[in-house]
């Protein structure tokens, strides 16, 4: 049925309430499809899987590298293959990356599966396991807002991984999404699992285990990327910047193809997605380095208007509860409570602690007024723990640090539900996704 003007004049009200529903649902809904991956042999397959290029900078890359001509990092940091001083963004950088990418796939360290898959990709950190469905998202559904985003991206980082892309003309690294849970899914997936070894199996050294099958049974392919039709959104959770490199080149492919029809390769783009209630959020805290020429006493002073202000102590105080902040200053942590009215809990921004903190503390006492720009503030992913922080002040780096409890994935989908944005480095997701260990080319 096509949507017309004619077919619906002719129906009467309720069915063309119903009627345009189907449509709707025909339309917009999400989309992931199994894929040619492009895989390391068993035996290589932990050293060549690597962190995400984004969560470590060149000389941290070449350290962890070193010795170890099957990492990914090769490819996606290609410059510690290069002199230190190079600039990582000259072409001379994306050029390195296709000369190693051609070389890994030249010697065997990755090679193609005949037919196109899903794989299931599980990860275990501290005793929970949580399982992803890996496929390629389509581009039209990014663009179409039916992959949903949560974050603003930066075009400097955006163009820097279009070219990685276009040079090496693959998705090099998953982009890490959610979907609503769905429980038909969850069965297959775990019925591949207790009925089939994983293809790697593997330990990594910062302890997180990292488990991968291949669904090689065409039925159960069939089945998934049916089931999948039935989810209505994805939820972008880690690697904006990855998402968006990844479908504008594939848009810039489709308008430079005269022959377009829709069902290339470079329509879709590589992900994990896990199931809304399998992920965890961690905190994502904040360090600043003065107290924007306040004394410390005059700004505990102006803290007391906004919060509850609690010392605790030498001992770390880690935040227990929604609108509860720890604050480590001067060798002392104190518990914050943001008041009645410095808040919104009917506003899905408002009611965020990164948004209290925000425009509360950082911007009205200490007169930080762009997270993305200023080079006063730093932040640091709760993995790192809050010996972190007091390390930052103690050393006199930064003078103030400030602990936040963390997002709830329902907050998240609340806000990109919404269309709605949230600040600067918000969420943390952990344990990150391994690069790798699945590789999906455009042609």
């Amino acid at each position: 049925m096509s949507l017309n003007k004619k077919n619906l004049v002719s129906l009467t009200p309720v069915k063309t309430i119903k009627s345009l529903y189907k449509l709707l649902n025909f339309y917009f809904m999400a989309v992931l499809k199994p894929f040619k991956g492009l895989r390391p042999p068993k035996e290589i397959a932990k050293d060549l899987a690597s962190r995400p290029y984004d969560v470590l900078n060149s000389d941290e890359a070449r350290e962890e590298a070193a010795g170890n001509e099957y990492s990914l990092l090769h490819i996606i940091k290609p410059e510690i293959d290069l002199p230190h001083e190079i600039d990582i963004h000259s072409q001379q950088v994306y050029e390195k990356a296709k000369e190693n990418f051609d070389m890994f796939r030249a010697k065997g360290y990755l090679i193609a599966d005949f037919e196109k898959y899903f794989y299931i990709y599980a990860q275990t950190m501290n005793g929970k396991t949580q399982y992803g469905v890996v496929g390629c998202a389509a581009v039209e559904d990014y663009l179409n807002d039916i992959i949903k985003k949560h974050e603003l991206t930066r075009p400097d980082k955006e163009e820097d991984r279009m070219k990685h892309v276009r040079i090496t003309n693959a998705n090099m690294e998953p982009v890490f999404f959610s979907y609503p849970a769905k429980k038909e899914i969850d069965e297959i997936v775990a019925q591949v699992v207790v009925s089939h070894e994983p293809e790697y199996d593997f330990v990594a050294d910062d302890g997180v285990g990292h488990h991968f099958w291949v669904i090689r049974d065409r039925e159960i392919n069939e089945k998934i990327e049916k089931l999948f039709t039935e989810v209505p959104y994805f939820y972008v959770a880690d690697g904006h910047h990855r998402t968006a490199a990844a479908a504008l080149v594939g848009n810039e492919k489709k308008k430079n193809n005269p022959n377009h029809r829709g069902d290339e390769e470079y329509n879709f783009f590589l992900a994990v997605l896990f199931p809304d209630d399998q992920l965890t959020i961690i905190d994502y805290n904040r360090v600043v380095k003065d107290l924007n020429t306040q004394s410390v006493e005059g700004f505990l002073q102006k803290l007391e208007d906004v919060f509850v202000v609690e010392p605790k102590g030498k001992d770390a105080y880690k935040p227990n509860r929604l609108h509860n902040f720890g604050m480590y200053l001067e060798g002392k942590w104190y518990s914050l409570t943001a008041r009645a009215g410095t808040y919104n809990d009917n506003d899905p921004i408002g009611v965020l602690d990164v948004t209290i903190l925000s425009q509360k503390v950082l911007d009205e006492i200490l007169g930080i007024k762009d997270l993305r720009r200023s080079d006063r503030i730093d932040f640091v992913g709760g993995i790192r723990g809050l010996g972190e922080l007091e390390r930052r002040v103690d050393s006199g780096e930064m003078k103030v640090a400030f602990a936040l409890y963390p997002v709830s994935m329902k907050q998240l989908i609340d806000i990109a539900d919404t269309g709605n944005i949230m600040p600067p480095k918000t969420t943390w997701f952990e344990p990150k996704l391994r690069s790798g260990l699945v590789v999906h080319l455009l042609n």
